[in-house]
């Protein structure tokens, strides 16, 4: 059992928990992985609207996430304009560069490639990668604390969706009071939405 309020205990529980977690997504067949993926853009689909004021701050897939960049392409075509975060610096908020097809693209941290001139945005919706999440739509990411950063400096705070898989879903993380919830949560075979 961990303790929700012994913030050591958590964050030790949660280190542990993404080495299980990513271990796992890493093991889901490609061509399942990629089918999700196409669930998850069909939902996506469904949830944003392709309006002229909509911009989407998508993510570069990594370590196994759903690959939504075939998404990114066809939301393009739909005039919904496409942002990448950018990491600045360790326990800084993200920024938000506009990304288009062939856009030029450098290597930030962690090597994670994001537009190297591209405007800078205010998304209106973030999709959020996660390693985990529960049914209060916490989620577990890497542990840097880039997006709960990020959520709790904008106004007026975007549509957060957390992308990810089935077998993502836990009990609970044992949210710590700098915790954002996300709106809802989207896996290509549920959808959750919650009190975020």
């Amino acid at each position: 059992m961990v303790d929700p309020h012994d913030a050591r205990a958590v964050a030790s529980w949660r280190k542990l928990e993404r080495e299980r977690l990513i271990a796992a997504r890493l093991a889901l067949p490609a061509d399942y992985r990629a089918a999700q993926a196409h669930a998850i853009a069909r939902e996506l689909d469904r949830l944003i609207p392709a309006r002229a004021d909509t911009v989407v701050s998508v993510y570069w897939p990594i370590r196994g996430e759903p690959d939504l960049r075939p998404w990114m392409q066809t939301a393009f075509e739909r005039a919904i304009r496409i942002a990448l975060p950018v990491t600045v610096a360790l326990r800084q908020p993200l920024q938000f560069r506009e990304w288009w097809p062939g856009a030029s693209m450098a290597r930030g941290l962690w090597n994670i490639p994001h537009p190297a001139d591209g405007a800078e945005l205010m998304p209106t919706v973030i999709l959020a990668p996660v390693v985990g999440y529960d049914r209060a739509n916490y989620r577990l990411g890497y542990g840097g604390g880039f997006f709960d950063r990020t959520l709790a400096k904008l106004a007026p705070r975007p549509q957060a969706i957390g992308v990810g898989y089935p077998e993502a879903a836990i009990e609970s993380i044992f949210p710590q009071p700098y915790d954002i919830p996300m709106h809802s949560i989207v896996t290509g075979a549920t959808f959750v939405t919650g009190p975020g």
